[in-house]
């Protein structure tokens, strides 16, 4: 069975928050939402520093089935217009992302 994929975008904290959230939630989050093959889209917000550097402000998880689900989400017309918004969310925030393949090794 291949190993389920997530796609990490790590958002800095924005430069007017208000304004980006209200972007985020009425504009992007409907947007990927419609990606065909996503099985997940979670937040997580307010992190606290454990050691290190500052953390990120948000931190957004979309899950799919395994790489080749990703891959086809973001070639599809609605991956294209999320991937497009989010480049519109970088006027608020700086971003970061990853592509992690998932491996379940506990509980």
């Amino acid at each position: 069975m291949p190993n389920r994929a997530r796609l990490l975008v790590l958002w800095q904290t924005p430069t007017d928050p208000a304004a980006f959230h209200r972007h985020y939630r009425e504009i992007h989050i409907p947007l990927a939402n419609k990606m065909p093959g996503l099985r997940r889209y979670t937040l997580s917000r307010n992190p606290v520093r454990v050691r290190g550097a500052e953390p990120y402000y948000m931190v957004g998880e979309l899950d799919f089935d395994d790489l080749a689900s990703l891959r086809a989400a973001f070639q599809s017309p609605e991956g294209q217009a999320t991937a497009a918004d989010a480049a519109q969310l970088e006027r608020f925030a700086k971003v970061r992302s990853m592509i992690c393949e998932l491996e379940d090794v506990g509980r």
